[in-house]
């Protein structure tokens, strides 16, 4: 499995929805993801990858890390992984 189809999966666990409904467009608002499963999910995908998300929880505004849609977090999670295997 992929960093795509894991984030996808990861994501659709915490929308309670299949991962076919899962696109890279969604973003997670649309997908009713609330904040609480917002940090949920930032968990999830950090033990899935074994890597730490720059993500405040307390100002996501202001993280180094674009959640905007599920195709930004994992072009996030892929730049993550390749930082941590320099």
């Amino acid at each position: 499995m992929d960093v795509k189809d894991q984030v996808i999966a990861i994501i659709a666990e915490q929308a309670l929805l299949e991962p076919e409904d899962v696109t890279l467009e969604s973003t997670l608002e649309s997908l009713g993801i609330d904040s609480l499963g917002l940090v949920e999910s930032i968990f999830a995908i950090e033990e899935a990858f074994d890597v730490t998300v720059p993500f405040n929880a307390n100002a996501p505004k202001e993280s180094d890390f674009d959640i905007s849609t599920v195709a930004s977090i994992v072009a996030g999670i892929e730049r993550l992984r390749a930082e941590q295997n320099t």
